[in-house]
């Protein structure tokens, strides 16, 4: 999750971090966001849900539970709606078009790849770890197709 994190605050301008398994109580239940960002120049929340195996459509009702939880208990005024991103190492398009063709909130699904050395330019290969390194440090995929660092049983 750190690794993302980082990836994350590094793709661009506004970023700011509010938190990792940012916890969310709704109904006296603990929910936890995996990662929190603050988009300063779009004034919103960006949550970010991350799966390690493919794409489910629960999913998708999962992250709208998020945004609609963040936008009613932590949006303050003047700020936008917040954004959702879930980010799953494989993604079948016309599933995630099917789930998520009715929701309200911006959601967003992104796949993942671990690149093989061989594949990166020359002066990046020694530099990055490699794909062992980089699996060795992510959790097994769930058969249930939960998140990374799913603590809220779903």
């Amino acid at each position: 999750m750190a690794r993302v994190r980082d990836f994350l605050l590094e793709m661009g301008k506004g970023f700011a971090l509010v938190g990792t398994q940012h916890r969310l109580e709704v109904g006296g239940q603990d929910w936890y966001v995996d990662i929190l960002f603050y988009h300063r120049r779009l004034r919103c929340l960006v949550a970010v849900d991350l799966k390690v195996g493919e794409f489910r459509p629960e999913h998708a009702g999962k992250m709208n539970f998020y945004l609609a939880a963040l936008d009613d208990l932590e949006r303050e005024p003047g700020e936008n709606p917040s954004i959702g991103l879930i980010l799953c190492r494989e993604r079948n398009r016309v599933v995630v078009e099917y789930a998520l063709r009715d929701l309200a909130a911006p959601v967003g699904v992104a796949r993942y790849t671990v690149r093989v050395a061989g594949q990166l330019p020359p002066e990046l290969a020694g530099v990055l770890p490699t794909p062992a390194e980089i699996e060795a440090g992510m959790p097994a995929p769930d058969p249930g197709g939960g998140g990374a660092a799913d603590r809220d049983g779903g």
